[in-house]
């Protein structure tokens, strides 16, 4: 694959979308795009040039932003560095890279150390962020089908093990070259104390021990936080399935097992029965801290959670009194007690990139209609918000009621605008695996799968999706699709396979 990154002419790499029940969402859509790409940014001396910038500030790099926002940048990976942006934390954190110096702009925050107008070396901002990275790399693995890069990445760089490893192995509070800010996670054998903001749910209430939030932060030195424990599961079953694409059946087993250890703690420890709900956990007592968030549902992303919890789960989806109602997947139930109408950051909001993680769990338990409900409402909502307010574009997080931008976690202020960044995520992820329903495709396998909603107006499909060396249309109306495509591949459509030949195919939907 020849790379054109920040090409202008962009559109001839991205895939465009078919729908015609909301043909308006194609606005929100190309808007997310083009935000993205004013968001690819070229400093000389960054191991990775150009790379994708977290729309946050200019000094700092997010690792879980940046994970998010190769979940976007795969679909148009010719002309955004999505997954390359690692090799960022990768240098840094594993093979003795440094970042260079910039010039900090005037308005950079006082918290990161910079002095307008003199050099400040960029930092990755936390080590200890959510261990995303062999997630980030399989998705986007399947997309380019590379297998000369997974050996790269698994046998020699070994970088996504060193990680899982790290993480494990932290005991004690560090801070390693080239980071800002010291670590507070701490690997405690049934899983790992951390911080609100490490975590990336700032402001969470998490950890409290009375009936609402005292702090802003309670942060629970004493708690064990459910999205870690998953977070390091989903990291060793990515890798597992990293080894499966090379065949490496003995790596597989091995990672597999790793996973699995972690499913038997999870399900041990994290699931009260009672409330039917993965709950963070006290690390002395086990009891658990009863604050229902978007972060257990990690248990289904990670594929740690049986078949018959996941099922509980997902109920809380369309349950209008926890996870559902017109926004979907909050960051937090509605009816807790902290529970903020405006957002409020973490104690309501509707944050896309752990809504899409939740829809990928989903997904990954063959629960496609609802997700395919709910992620309607998600780009609904995200489309009239970009309709109805100024200025007209993509928010850092939603309102839970109203169709404007969140509030910050001060409750005042409005959320940072322009952030594609990874609510891109929306627009794009959300829309083409779960609206329209194109959830996985292959390129090692040479396919795709489409879980085509049992309801829609029109036609429905997508217009120039790439994989590996395959680009192909996917257009079906309401008896039969049609597909265009430059090579052979499978077509899977609610279960069912086509074979599709190179050039145009018309088949009798199943």
């Amino acid at each position: 694959m020849k790379n054109h990154f920040a090409a202008k002419d962009i559109k001839k790499y991205i895939p465009t979308p078919v729908f015609d029940g909301h043909p308006e969402y194609t606005e929100l859509y190309n808007k997310a795009w083009q935000l993205a790409f004013e968001h690819i940014k070229d400093i000389p001396g960054m191991p990775q040039t150009p790379y994708m910038d977290e729309a946050f500030c200019e000094t700092q790099l997010w690792i879980w932003d940046s994970c998010f926002m190769s979940l976007f940048c795969k679909y148009a990976r010719e002309v955004f560095p999505g997954v390359e942006t690692l090799n960022n934390f990768y240098k840094v954190l594993y093979e003795n890279g440094t970042l260079p110096y910039i010039i900090p702009p005037e308005n950079e925050p006082e918290w990161t150390g910079a002095v307008p107008g003199k050099p400040y070396e960029i930092k990755v901002h936390i080590a200890d962020n959510p261990p995303l990275f062999a997630w980030a790399e399989y998705e986007n693995a399947l997309m380019l089908g590379d297998r000369d890069y997974i050996k790269e990445l698994l046998y020699n760089r070994k970088v996504l093990q060193k990680h899982y490893a790290w993480i494990e192995g932290l005991k004690s509070s560090v801070k390693p070259a080239g980071v800002l800010n010291p670590t507070c996670l701490i690997s405690c054998g049934l899983g790992y104390k951390w911080e609100g903001g490490r975590s990336g749910m700032d402001n969470t209430p998490r950890g409290r021990t009375g009936g609402s939030a005292v702090k802003e932060r309670p942060n629970n030195p004493d708690m064990l936080w459910i999205d870690a424990v998953c977070q390091q599961a989903l990291t060793a079953k990515t890798i597992a399935r990293l080894y499966s694409l090379l065949g490496d059946k003995k790596h597989e087993e091995e990672w597999n097992k790793k996973h699995g250890e972690k499913a038997e703690i999870i399900n041990r420890y994290y699931w009260d029965p009672e409330d039917g709900f993965y709950y963070d956990i006290d690390y002395n007592t086990k009891e658990f801290y009863k604050v229902k968030t978007v972060a257990s549902f990690w248990a289904l992303t990670s594929e740690t959670a049986t078949k018959e919890r996941a099922d509980i789960l997902v109920k809380h989806v369309s349950n209008p009194e926890t996870f559902g109602g017109t926004v979907p997947l909050l960051s937090l139930a509605r009816n807790d007690a902290d529970y903020s109408e405006n957002g409020k950051y973490w104690r309501g909001a509707l944050w896309l990139p752990t809504a899409y993680a939740a829809l990928k769990g989903m997904a990954a338990y063959g629960y496609f209609e609802d997700a395919h409900t709910a992620a309607l409402k998600i780009v609904e909502h995200m489309y009239k918000t970009y309709r109805n307010c100024e200025p007209h574009t993509i928010w850092e997080c939603y309102s839970p009621e109203k169709c404007e931008p969140a509030a910050a976690a001060d409750g005042k202020k409005t959320v940072r605008k322009d952030f594609c960044g990874w609510s891109a995520l929306g627009p794009i992820s959300v829309f083409i695996e779960f609206v329209l329903g194109f959830y996985k495709t292959d390129a090692f396998e040479k396919t795709v799968k489409w879980a085509l909603p049992a309801e829609y107006k029109g036609n429905i499909g997508i217009k120039g999706l790439r994989f590996g060396s395959t680009v192909t249309d996917i257009i079906a109306d309401k008896e039969n699709c049609y597909v265009t495509s430059n090579e052979d591949y499978t077509l899977e459509i609610n279960g069912k396979s086509f074979k599709i030949s190179a050039g145009d195919n018309t088949f009798k939907l199943p």
